[in-house]
């Protein structure tokens, strides 16, 4: 196959400024609105949950030195996708992609934009099935805005996102102040377990790696891509660092276990019930710049999966007008906006979402993490190699494991699986429909 019939491919318009931001506006969203009291009661104190939140910044730095590298070896659009192509070859590499543009990513999108219809419909709710209808409307009206093209949707997102920083540390260096709680060492319940903790920690630092998909349209990528990553993972960790002191300062460590909505409790302790709406604006922002950024990467790998197998050479078209590949991401939109439909028939749209998408994305998550070791062995050239090898490279696959075993053993939740099983079985399934698509299709790369 040509990889070349194409000739309208994509330009480098993205600077590491830019990097930065996608790759900062990926990790922060709803989850450090949600995650802090799931992790406050499985931790025993101030020090032990601080330092939950310390730790997934270090994880995320390793992954993150770990794709570095990978990026740096294969700077090309498509992240994962042409690292397991390069390390395992085209049959991961298609299963990979079927199981992003099916699974993974339209599955993200699709939990995020849930969490974005429970705070817009507290502003301006609809008479039924508010949240969902929200999220539909997020979907669709951004899918549209990524398909006016990429400089568009690069300007937005960093409106939005300077936006929702500033106000997270206004906000954190206000309760900070105002607050008397912080040196509260011990809650007055035990706490449970800090690999659960860590469980919600890293779904809250979810996101650092779909940077990788930039490194085809980054300047001198090779270089830029450590530096996007590495400063990535620092301005979240450091960010979600003093907003979880800002947490504890207002309610202590108690009071943020006990919480259900704790950014909300913090707010109405500072600024009484108009203080819910001001916050409300704030996560809807937040879960704003995810959904826009993941969209943004989302189409990049559907987009090599079509250039690269001719069954599904419709997703590998660039539109040249607007530099973004065009079909790609209508494909995703579609798919996202029928998740919606199916999540909105649950219980809670947003925690069938995770379900449906955990167990797959790390999955391959860890087979990716371990291309670094294939790479290394067939001594594929690359100018940054993770330091402290292969320390670093272990570390981060260890945790890729544990990630994957407690995606699939939550289940046995007595109160999660009875309600979402089905939908970790689901997406299970769909991924593994791949299996025979690519063996039948006949459209070997």
């Amino acid at each position: 196959m040509d990889r070349d019939a194409n000739p309208v491919k994509p330009r480098e318009l993205l600077s590491v400024a830019d990097g930065v931001f996608l790759t900062a506006g990926m990790i922060i969203g709803a989850l450090i609105f949600k995650a802090p009291s799931t992790v406050a009661g499985a931790t025993s104190g101030t020090a032990s949950f601080l330092f939950a939140w310390l730790l997934g910044g270090l994880v995320s730095l390793c992954g993150a030195l770990v794709y570095a590298e990978l990026a740096a070896r294969h700077p090309d659009t498509g992240g994962e996708y042409v690292f397991l192509l390069r390390g395992w070859g085209p049959a991961v590499a298609f299963l990979f992609a079927w199981s992003r543009m099916t699974v993974i990513q339209t599955g993200a999108i699709a939990a995020v934009a849930f969490v974005f219809g429970d705070y817009a419909s507290e502003i301006a709710p609809f008479a039924s099935h508010s949240s969902a209808i929200w999220a539909g409307i997020a979907v669709a009206a951004l899918t549209l805005l990524n398909l006016a093209g990429t400089l568009q949707s690069k300007a937005l997102q960093k409106i939005m996102e300077a936006g929702l920083v500033t106000g997270l540390v206004l906000f954190s260096l206000f309760a900070v102040l105002k607050g008397n709680h912080l040196l509260e060492k011990t809650s007055t319940a035990p706490g449970g377990s800090f690999g659960f903790a860590m469980i919600f920690v890293l779904l809250a630092y979810g996101g650092w790696n779909e940077a990788a998909y930039l490194a085809g349209e980054v300047k001198d990528a090779a270089r830029s891509m450590t530096k996007i990553l590495v400063a990535g993972v620092l301005v979240v960790t450091a960010l979600y660092l003093l907003v979880n002191v800002g947490y504890l300062a207002v309610l202590g460590h108690d009071g943020v276990r006990k919480s259900q909505a704790v950014a909300a409790d913090v707010m109405r302790v500072l600024a009484g019930e108009r203080g819910a709406v001001l916050l409300a604006l704030l996560v809807c922002v937040s879960v704003l710049t995810t959904i826009n950024a993941a969209i943004f990467t989302g189409a990049r790998t559907s987009y090599a999966f079509g250039r690269d197998f001719p069954a599904f050479r419709l997703l590998g078209r660039w539109r040249h007008a607007g530099s973004t590949p065009a079909n790609a991401i209508i494909v995703q939109g579609v798919i996202t906006l029928v998740l919606v439909a199916l999540g909105s028939a649950t219980p809670d749209g947003f925690n069938a979402m995770v379900a449906y998408t955990s167990p797959v994305f790390w999955t391959f998550f860890l087979a990716t993490a371990l291309t670094v070791f294939r790479f290394r062995i067939d001594r594929v050239p690359g100018e940054f190699r993770t330091p402290l090898y292969p320390v670093v490279p272990v570390l981060f696959c260890a945790a890729c494991a544990y990630m994957l075993y407690s995606s699939i053993d939550y289940v046995r939740n007595p109160d999660y699986g009875p309600k979402f099983g089905p939908a970790v079985v689901l997406g299970l399934v769909v991924m593994l429909v791949g299996v025979p698509l690519y063996l039948f299709s006949g459209n070997k790369r």
